[in-house]
């Protein structure tokens, strides 16, 4: 799904600088140049942060042997 419109980035690609390491806006606003523009994307764009951020912060369940 595309989140910036202006710079045409996309969800996976949010997903993905955040898989190597960006852990920011700024730092995504730096990589991807999301927000640099109008801006209408930063709440989508923090939202897909948060989330992704979550999910690697979450533990996985371990399996019972």
């Amino acid at each position: 799904m595309i989140i910036c419109h202006c710079h045409a980035v996309n969800d996976r690609q949010i997903k993905e600088a955040i898989a190597h390491g960006i852990d920011s806006v700024r730092g995504l606003n730096r990589e991807l140049n999301v927000g640099n523009t109008c801006g209408q994307c930063l709440p989508q764009v923090r939202r897909v942060l948060e989330s992704t951020l979550m999910q690697i912060a979450e533990p996985s369940p371990k399996k019972v042997a």
